[in-house]
């Protein structure tokens, strides 16, 4: 999901000023100003490197190293938050830690440790700590896995060593502060089968199209991918219906993305004692909730924590929904309470 021209170039960090870093932070697009440091691992047949940390700079990849040409790569997105004590936290980063490696084992990279990855996203937190900004700002977590083989002659085979990275981005919020236009596509899926729950690049690229078309046409936000009519998930975000205290939600499959934040606000909704159902979506579930009176529809993912849809535009027919006011809306409430529980104003055990 994005609020920014695909066309924007990154932001160069400042310099070493922490206050411009965070200034610079606070005005560009989501994801284009960075720390100037990083956490790193490496690992081959030998087994992994010890973590350390490096400066920001390019890094020097052979012109055939196996990513470039076989898309031997996959990344995570998490966030850290200043708490209320003074500290900085990392959000569910054994979640993070998780999907990495179910990641790492579709593609055939090496999959890191727990430890390994929880430790160098620890380390980019503490490296990084001058350019965190305060709620509800945050500092944006990248960590990247890259299979590094040289060779352009491995189109059947893995690449058995990578490097594992850890970038760290100061951000404000993802999107506009206002109800976003979405176009649902009911013909193509946003990726393959088999990658649906991969977080890689070719996810991305495989949407990209018809994400633009969209915003070329429509001048939408997003497109929410439901083949055959079956709701999935928008370009980089799961979807949630709201009446009340009544949360539905597509549920999972392989076809589509398992969110941290997803699973995060559905346990959070049922300590609220609201009643949580995931089930099969279908399009004409969105359009005959977006009807009802009172009624939200939303969207759910790490960068946008939870954004509110106005527009559901399907074919020809644009549907607008009746937007609630902050006080009344069920989504501001629960993004308020996911962010008290990521400050530590409000005490909560993920399962």
């Amino acid at each position: 999901m994005t609020s920014s021209d695909s066309s924007t170039a990154p932001t160069q960090t400042p310099n070493s000023d922490p206050a411009a870093i965070l200034q610079a932070a606070a005005t560009a697009p989501f994801g284009t100003v960075f720390g100037e440091v990083m956490s790193v691992a490496r690992v081959d047949d030998g087994g992994w490197t010890a973590p350390s940390l490096e400066s920001l700079a390019s890094f020097s990849l052979h012109p055939g190293t196996h990513a470039l040409h076989y898309g031997s790569s996959c990344f995570e997105g998490l966030k850290a938050h200043r708490t209320i004590d003074g500290g900085i936290r990392p959000f569910r980063p054994d979640k993070h830690a998780a999907r990495l490696q179910q990641s790492c084992g579709r593609l055939l990279l090496p999959p890191p440790p727990t430890e390994l990855v929880t430790e160098l996203i620890d380390m980019a937190v503490a490296a990084n700590a001058s350019v965190t900004p305060p709620a509800p700002g945050s500092l944006y977590l990248r960590p990247t896995m890259l299979g590094t083989d040289i060779t352009i002659g491995a189109a059947a085979y893995p690449s058995h060593s990578a490097i594992l990275y850890v970038l760290a981005c100061p951000v404000g919020d993802y999107l506009p502060p206002r109800p976003l236009t979405i176009v649902v596509e009911t013909e193509i899926p946003r990726t393959t089968p088999q990658f649906g729950v991969v977080k890689t690049g070719a996810n991305y690229a495989m949407a990209l199209g018809r994400i633009d078309r969209a915003r070329r046409e429509h001048q939408a936000d997003q497109v929410l991918f439901a083949p055959d009519g079956i709701v999935q998930e928008t370009g980089a975000a799961n979807v949630l219906l709201l009446d009340g205290e009544h949360l539905v939600t597509p549920e999972l499959t392989d076809a589509f993305l398992h969110g941290v934040t997803r699973d995060s606000l559905l346990q959070v909704a049922r300590s609220l004692g609201w009643k949580v159902e995931e089930r099969t979506v279908t399009v004409d579930d969105c359009i005959e909730w977006a009807q009802r009176p009172g009624a939200e529809v939303g969207l759910m993912g790490t960068a946008a924590v939870i954004a509110q849809v106005g527009t559901l535009v399907i074919g020809d027919r644009r549907i607008d929904l009746a937007t609630r006011d902050a006080a009344d809306s069920k989504l501001v409430e629960l993004r308020r309470t996911l962010g008290e529980i990521q400050t530590g104003a409000r005490s909560f055990t993920f399962a």
